[in-house]
């Protein structure tokens, strides 16, 4: 493990599970360090749930996966791993409370599946990782490792901060709006939204069904390939296109709700794809975006009020007053409206597909987040440039692209035609190669 900055540490997935497997890396060497990590940087960026035993219980875990796997040649792919999961996702013997008050006896649930997946290919459980209260704009104690008086975004963001951190090389969180994009871009890593339900959300708390997504964090494209083919359905792993992706940028009304400052360094980043030899093609796009942001909002907020309408009746005083205000609203949204929503989801995807279809367009690039992480840890940030692509379900990347006046990060958010993840993630990693020359 390598250190860049008292808070920051490279823990690159590909190469930590490429030496678990095979016995270079011990494994128990390896918890060690990453526990000295853990207690060196944890009080500051506190980017997990406090687990008053995780020590001995995840070596206990790592004895009985070494007594099951004694031979390398044997071992799965992600072979003694440690994996931080959002503190929405149920995981056998830990509690759920997901950035509640409520009691985590109320919140009970069967194993999460992508939780069952990693640890099938051989990962281990660190620890449960801070999130928002249920995952909306009610924030937990996270910060940001490359600013402490900085927002790490949300609502997985201690999943994004521990990757960043170095405190684990993989993490799970989940985007109903940009709450994997916004925070891995926030943070300086990699962050992945795959096409809609290609990761199986079975025992996940949803904030909204119809758009929820089960997302990934690693700190680079070859690592969040590997994670990718252990839990996304029916993955092409021999996926390798052999010619430079076409980008195209979304401009009218979408990007110009990104910052002054966001703008400027996007302008960079397309630049620098230009000059790298990629062709970028300009195409009009979203001009209705006021109306697709108004009809996600009703939509998630409906079905955020239908997911909570026993828990609120019991527990009301509990709920923090953003979280409150949002299941009260959505209990005024039409039936009408939210199948309307769901059936707009789809009509827009299909429209997207066919422009990028018409404009041979790969790849969609635009700004990760209307800018950096804001100061102050009462805002998450801003998911506005996310927004579009998770009601449509789309597939999406952010990796690390420069940095702005005040050093912290920026991400570049790139975004696929459905079900093309295989090639979407093939294709990003060379741009994020690209950003780190």
């Amino acid at each position: 493990m390598t250190m860049t900055t008292p808070l920051i540490a490279d823990t690159p997935l590909a190469e930590t599970a490429a030496a678990l497997r095979s016995g270079r890396l011990d494994l128990f060497e390896y918890l060690d360090a990453l526990f000295a990590r853990m207690d060196a940087v944890e009080p500051k960026v506190r980017a997990f749930v406090e687990e008053p035993d995780r020590k001995a219980r995840v070596l206990a875990d790592a004895r009985a996966l070494l007594d099951a796997y004694p031979e390398p040649g044997q071992r799965p792919p992600l072979f003694g791993v440690p994996i931080g999961v959002k503190d929405i996702f149920h995981a056998a013997g830990l509690p759920t409370r997901a950035g509640s008050n409520l009691p985590p006896e109320a919140l009970t649930g069967e194993e999460a599946a992508v939780l069952r997946m990693f640890k099938a290919a051989g990962a281990l459980v660190m620890g449960k990782t801070v999130t928002t209260e249920f995952a909306y704009f009610e924030p937990g104690p996270t910060r940001n490792p490359h600013n402490l008086a900085h927002t790490p975004g949300g609502s997985s963001s201690g999943s994004a901060a521990a990757v960043a951190a170095g405190e684990v090389p993989l993490a799970i969180g989940t985007q109903t709006i940009g709450s994997v994009i916004r925070p891995a871009a926030f943070c300086g890593i990699v962050g992945y939204k795959p096409s809609y339900n290609r990761i199986d959300p079975d025992g996940l708390i949803f904030f909204s069904p119809s758009a929820d997504h089960v997302g990934l964090f690693t700190q680079d494209v070859a690592g969040m390939r590997l994670a990718a083919a252990q839990v996304c359905a029916a993955w092409d792993t021999f996926a390798e296109p052999v010619r430079k992706p076409v980008f195209g940028i979304p401009v009218g009304p979408y990007l110009e709700q990104a910052s002054e400052e966001g703008l400027a360094a996007f302008k960079t980043q397309a630049d620098r794809l230009r000059e790298a030899g990629y062709d970028v093609r300009e195409v009009p796009m979203f001009q209705n975006i006021a109306e697709i942001n108004r009809i996600h909002r009703q939509l998630i907020a409906a079905e955020f009020a239908q997911q909570h309408a026993r828990w609120f009746e019991t527990y009301r005083d509990l709920y923090r007053p953003r979280t409150a205000a949002l299941i009260l609203e959505g209990r005024e949204v039409p039936d009408e409206v939210v199948e309307e929503a769901r059936d707009l989801q789809k009509l827009l995807r299909e429209e997207v597909v066919h422009i990028m279809d018409v404009h041979d367009i790969d790849l969609w690039i635009a700004p990760a987040a209307p800018g950096p992480a804001p100061e102050g840890l009462n805002s998450t940030g801003d998911p506005i440039m996310n927004l579009p692509w998770t009601f449509l379900g789309l597939p999406a990347v952010t990796v690390p692209a420069g940095t702005v006046a005040n050093g912290l990060p920026l991400g570049l958010q790139m975004v696929g035609a459905w079900m093309m993840d295989e090639e979407m993630l093939a294709w990003a990693e060379p741009v994020q190669a690209l950003f780190k020359s």
